[in-house]
């Protein structure tokens, strides 16, 4: 299945926060693949002014529809809240 939406999270996190943000993403990117509909890819980029988590998805409604899961709510966004150096940017994308 190809990849037709993007969810991206950019998100400010301290030096001193990373590793636990790294933990939360490793902790749930396998059961984000293996369970939330149309989940296809996810990636973790990092950089010296943020971290960007990226989400491929078979659907933009998928993409949105990831963001009310218990997985996302409960578990990831918890878990990364209390690194949060601030809010957090969330985008959506179409692939052309």
């Amino acid at each position: 299945m190809k990849v037709k939406a993007y969810l991206q999270i950019i998100m400010k996190i301290d030096e001193e926060n990373r590793s636990a943000a790294a933990k939360v993403y490793n902790d749930y990117r396998q059961p984000f693949l293996d369970n939330v509909e149309g989940a296809l890819t996810k990636e973790l980029l990092i950089r010296d002014e943020d971290i960007q988590v990226i989400h491929g998805f078979d659907s933009m409604e998928h993409a949105k529809a990831y963001l009310e899961t218990d997985l996302f709510n409960n578990d990831v966004a918890s878990g990364l809240q209390p690194t949060w150096a601030a809010d957090p940017d969330i985008r959506f994308y179409d692939v052309a």
